[in-house]
């Protein structure tokens, strides 16, 4: 099941490789060795690096700030820097280009993307820092180190994993992302490839390119899982209770700290929050529009479901293999399903509209492809979900259960679901909400006549109509907030409960 659920996810891929294959050698050679492809890949790496870089030092910073001192209305801090995981970026771009006059480029959308990705670094540092034990850090100041000492050799080290599979996923979006940097005029890869399929009907160019955004992901893939192996050294062992750690003194500093935080909040959400309701009112009253509006909800909400659905079923396998049979096929198929997040939605899009034209015709324009594009790019999340939410429900479990009588299948119904179901809840809404998000797959596969909350928002502001696309952008952000902040919580970011 495993190895099916694999093969399904890697179809976009293979369909990708195989298409560009039959292109040729010169006419591959012909697309790629160009000034233009050249000009695309340094772009799309230097803001990848830019927003990179940035958002592992504001996630870092703001993860320490609200886990380990004292600074005032912590607990708010943290649901304050979560919740940009709920801002879709191309919401985000529309919500400063119709506030700012001239507000494009690349430095434009590279602070959008900043914005609206640091929450990717801040969650899994904020974790981690939370389960920590502060004894090495106790030792280190015992030892006459100052706080910054302190930090940069014990702390920091420990951080390393998490920001390292923060920045990952920072990178991998940049480098995916396509309504941001289309809504912003930034010529990187996803705009070339998406401009190739749709306005200038060049399939050939289009799949060339988009081999290039594969190779450039793998390597990216590659280097994490290289730093990820150097880092394990630095994990901690033994047992023991791990005690909470006594908050840092910010002193004369707290108070332009907290200012900080708050500014960040007031760019990344207050600067959409008042661009949408101040255009709310006039795109709400117009005739017809609470029906369309209505009917672009039920879609998304019941497509993200669906494809929230699939994934989870496609990873049960997946996770559960990893996590209870350890070894060589498990690992494999595991990294296998991961090669996935490699590309991004217009290249998943473009795949499975080959596809369906060519071999699946009977799936094409129907939502059913669309559903299958969305378990396609996001099963390494899911799998990821289960296979740590079983790793936690302890083996011996089921065989008590055994060895009083339960067949495998009913010991695993009744010990093992109840103990992981909290862990695959958390994976179904990062799916969800990621569903909900994804805009080129869904502008390439939904089937016509059918609208998304994210479709519609794309149609009006491609067109400059922003009183228009306003009631989408705002109840996309407000269905995708709620997701937002169950991971917040699951991840715990919000402290303990005696935290203020």
């Amino acid at each position: 099941m495993a190895g099916l659920a694999v093969l399904i996810a890697l179809l976009p891929l293979g369909y990708l490789l195989l298409r560009a294959g039959e292109a040729g050698a010169d006419r591959i050679a012909a697309e790629l060795l160009t000034a233009r492809v050249g000009r695309l890949a340094a772009r799309s790496l230097a803001l990848a690096a830019v927003v990179t870089v940035a958002c592992s030092v504001l996630g870092v910073a703001t993860a320490f700030l609200v886990t380990r001192t004292d600074l005032p209305a912590r607990r708010v801090f943290a649901v304050l820097a979560a919740l940009p995981l709920a801002v879709p970026t191309y919401i985000a771009a529309f919500a400063w280009m119709s506030s700012v006059d001239g507000f494009a480029g690349f430095w434009a959308s590279a602070l959008v993307l900043i914005l609206c990705c640091y929450p990717y670094t801040f969650l899994p540092v904020a974790a981690t820092l939370q389960r920590a034990d502060p004894a090495q850090e106790d030792v280190a100041r015992s030892l006459g180190h100052d706080p910054w000492r302190t930090f940069r050799s014990v702390t920091l080290p420990q951080l390393r994993p998490a920001i390292a599979g923060g920045a990952l996923l920072v990178a991998l979006y940049v480098l995916s992302d396509f309504g941001a940097v289309a809504l912003l005029r930034t010529d990187t890869f996803t705009r070339a490839v998406f401009t190739a399929f749709e306005l200038g009907f060049d399939r050939t160019g289009a799949l060339v390119l988009s081999t290039v955004l594969v190779v450039l992901t793998t390597v990216l893939l590659a280097g994490e899982s290289l730093t990820r192996r150097r880092g394990a050294r630095y994990a901690a062992v033994g047992s023991g209770a791990r005690r909470p750690p006594v908050p840092a003194r910010l002193g004369r500093w707290r108070r332009p700290a907290a200012l900080l935080l708050a500014g960040v909040s007031a760019l990344a959400l207050g600067v959409p929050a008042l661009n949408l309701t101040r255009r709310l009112i006039a795109g709400v009253s117009r005739p017809g529009s609470a029906g369309e509006i209505a009917e672009a909800a039920a879609n998304s909400l019941t497509v993200s479901a669906a494809g929230a659905a699939l994934t989870m079923l496609l990873a049960l396998p997946i996770g559960l293999l990893a996590a209870r049979a350890p070894g060589p096929p498990a690992r494999g198929i595991e990294r296998l399903s991961y090669l996935t997040h490699a590309l991004p939605g217009v290249v998943i899009g473009l795949s499975l509209v080959f596809f369906g034209v060519h071999v699946a015709y009977p799936l094409y324009q129907t939502r059913w492809l669309l559903t299958l594009a969305y378990a396609a790019l996001f099963l390494p999340l899911a799998v990821a979900a289960v296979s740590a939410a079983t790793a936690h429900a302890p083996p011996v479990l089921d065989d008590v259960a055994r060895s009083l009588g339960r067949s495998p299948l009913s010991a695993f119904a009744t010990v093992t679901v109840p103990l992981i179901t909290p862990g695959i809840a958390a994976g179904a809404a990062l799916v969800f909400l990621t569903c909900m998000k994804e805009l080129p797959a869904t502008l390439l596969l939904r089937p016509t006549g059918m609208d998304t909350l994210a479709t519609e928002l794309w149609t009006h502001t491609s067109v400059a109509a922003y009183a228009a696309a306003a009631p989408y952008a705002a109840l996309l952000v407000a269905l995708s907030a709620i997701p937002a902040w169950f991971l917040a919580a699951r991840s715990g970011a919000l402290g303990h409960e005696g935290d203020r």
